[in-house]
């Protein structure tokens, strides 16, 4: 069974420096209908403008996955990620895939430092598996050859294939597809997925998505990609 949310059926905010799509409830925008799938909860499409940013809040009990698209994002936080001598510089750019684990309770900024340009990420939430864990972090890059015509793993539970590593049962992987270019990806009917079209377009087990459109699945055995059109899409294997 699947189920498609248009682009345009997404929460939508505006706070002239930010300006923000939402798949799921969150801050101003509640449906219930729409409060996540499994142990997906958040996914917002953000879009901050030059030279400003989310000032230093706090998380917790949350793991965060940062997918960046356009520009750049400056990413600081207590536990010294993005200060002079920090274990990472901070800066997350296209391609890059950050995770923060906020367990315990972290306090973070994110910015953007250009002049000239906006940026573009996705923001996503995922239930951890157990609460109370140390605050950590972790970011790697995955270049667009990795995710050419096929699904890369980009976040795991074991960090298996060289993903990061998030403390939650659910798989993230990232492709890009033009023309002929295909992929078709196993999965257990008795887990919820969700397929995310990040921009393009692209036919999901036969149905024509645009950029922000979204799939849930639910008792499917495989996941089907054809058809792209400069897509870029976002495939969630998540727990029940």
């Amino acid at each position: 069974m699947m189920t498609l949310r248009k682009s345009r059926d997404r929460g939508h905010a505006d706070h002239g420096w930010l300006k923000s799509q939402h798949s799921f409830s969150f801050a101003d925008y509640h449906d219930p209908a729409h409060m996540g799938v499994g142990n997906l909860r958040v996914i917002n499409e953000d879009r901050i403008a030059p030279g400003t940013g989310f000032g230093t809040h706090g998380h917790r009990d949350m793991e965060i996955v940062s997918y960046v698209l356009e520009g750049a994002l400056a990413h600081k936080d207590s536990m010294g990620n993005g200060a002079d001598g920090g274990a990472h510089a901070g800066v997350i750019l296209p391609g890059d895939v950050q995770r923060m684990s906020a367990g315990t309770g972290v306090r973070h900024s994110e910015f953007n430092h250009a002049a000239d340009q906006t940026t573009h990420f996705l923001q996503i939430w995922f239930l951890p598996d157990r609460n109370g864990i140390e605050p950590g972090y972790e970011q790697k890059h995955f270049d667009p050859a990795a995710k050419r015509g096929r699904l890369a793993l980009v976040a795991s539970p074991d960090g298996a294939q060289d993903s990061v590593t998030i403390h939650a049962d659910a798989r993230l992987y990232a492709g890009l597809f033009e023309g002929v270019e295909n992929a078709c990806l196993a999965v257990d009917p008795k887990r919820p997925q969700y397929v995310h079209l990040v921009r393009g377009e692209l036919t999901v087990n036969g149905e024509r998505l645009s950029a922000g459109d979204a799939v849930t699945l639910r008792a499917e055995t495989e996941i089907t990609l054809a058809d792209g059109k400069d897509a870029e899409v976002l495939v969630f294997d998540l727990s029940a």
